[in-house]
């Protein structure tokens, strides 16, 4: 019995190195594919990338199968970074889909082979009228290649499927391609943080580069008072606009002290409503700047344990922000 158990824990050692033994092999494939792609690009990428600055419409991505679902992927990055892009599936532009790609547009299409038959029309609507095509492939010489005004290569180097059929390091290439030419077209066309912010207005990336002017209070929502203002201004001030806090300006306009609810507690006292705000008001509060990311007033708000912060112009709110504001961002 002992010797069946240990037979079975052998077995699956054994099973298990030979995952990992497979998991480096198609790892080391995929690598010698990148690196022949790398050590295999010429000017032909530059070329690309001009045609793809030039272009007055939109980038059109294709490609059947596999290179369809990598096709999707470059069309995605590109549209999220400043270059307008969209998917085509061939087999669609056929049966009417032709229709969304203009003369102004500039076709990549994706075909490891290049022969890839539901290509076809799109190569003809392509000469026919006109629109520039850049062909990824890894066969210069196939009917995509030919079609090309300009051919990205493929290296072909063969596929880390032990078939050598499954697409496994033709696709790793491709995609690595299409992140090659996004990055480019950022870099070309200086493409900003603030850039990206506002394609990604939701999810985790939106809420990273949200700017404090994008959650703050403003205009009648800003709790502030001058620096005369009495205790019972100040109270009803606060309650008014819920934030827990007042904020005082001078003569000038400019921000002198704030005045919060905890400050209120801890100062109680029967003759309270005597007094100015400006004898218990925290004096030079701490400030943003409305187009400091918001992550950084959280930061400064969990450093100095408070909940509000102020943004200021040369020294004049302009708004105000409330941690829960972050937070319900999903800012943290």
């Amino acid at each position: 019995m002992i010797t069946e158990t240990q037979n079975i824990i052998n077995d699956i050692k054994e099973l298990k190195n030979s995952d990992l033994v497979s998991a480096k092999e198609t790892i080391d494939k995929e690598i010698e594919a990148l690196r022949v792609m790398e050590n295999e690009m010429d000017a032909s990428l530059s070329a690309a990338l001009d045609i793809m600055q030039a272009a007055r419409g939109r980038i059109i991505l294709t490609g059947m199968g596999k290179s369809g679902h990598i096709a999707n992927k470059i069309a995605a990055s590109l549209a999220s970074t400043g270059t307008p892009s969209f998917f085509v599936h061939p087999a669609e532009a056929s049966h009417g889909d032709l229709g969304m790609i203009t003369e102004d547009d500039v076709i990549i299409a994706i075909s490891n082979s290049g022969e890839s038959k539901e290509l076809i029309d799109i190569l003809n609507y392509s000469k026919r009228f006109g629109i520039k095509l850049i062909a990824i492939t890894k066969n210069p010489e196939s009917s995509l290649g030919k079609a090309g005004d300009i051919v990205l290569k493929l290296p072909n180097s063969g596929e880390a499927c032990p078939l050598g059929l499954a697409p496994t390091s033709s696709t790793t290439a491709t995609l690595v391609l299409g992140d090659v030419l996004t990055v480019a077209m950022i870099n070309r066309k200086g493409f900003s943080k603030e850039q990206f912010n506002q394609r990604h207005p939701g999810g985790k990336l939106g809420s990273i580069l949200q700017k404090v002017s994008d959650l703050m209070h403003k205009g009648t929502e800003m709790p502030v008072l001058s620096l005369n203002a009495g205790m019972q201004e100040t109270l009803l001030e606060m309650t008014s606009k819920r934030l827990g806090c007042v904020g005082f300006t001078d003569e000038n306009g400019i921000l002198v002290g704030i005045l919060t609810d905890g400050d209120l507690r801890r100062c109680l006292s029967n003759d309270i409503l005597t007094k100015k705000a400006c004898d218990v008001m925290t004096k030079n509060p701490k400030v943003i700047s409305p187009e400091a990311m918001a992550s950084e007033a959280v930061k400064i708000m969990h450093d100095k344990k408070i909940t509000n912060l102020f943004a200021v112009e040369n020294g004049k709110p302009v708004g105000v922000i409330h941690i829960h504001d972050c937070l319900n961002c999903g800012i943290v």
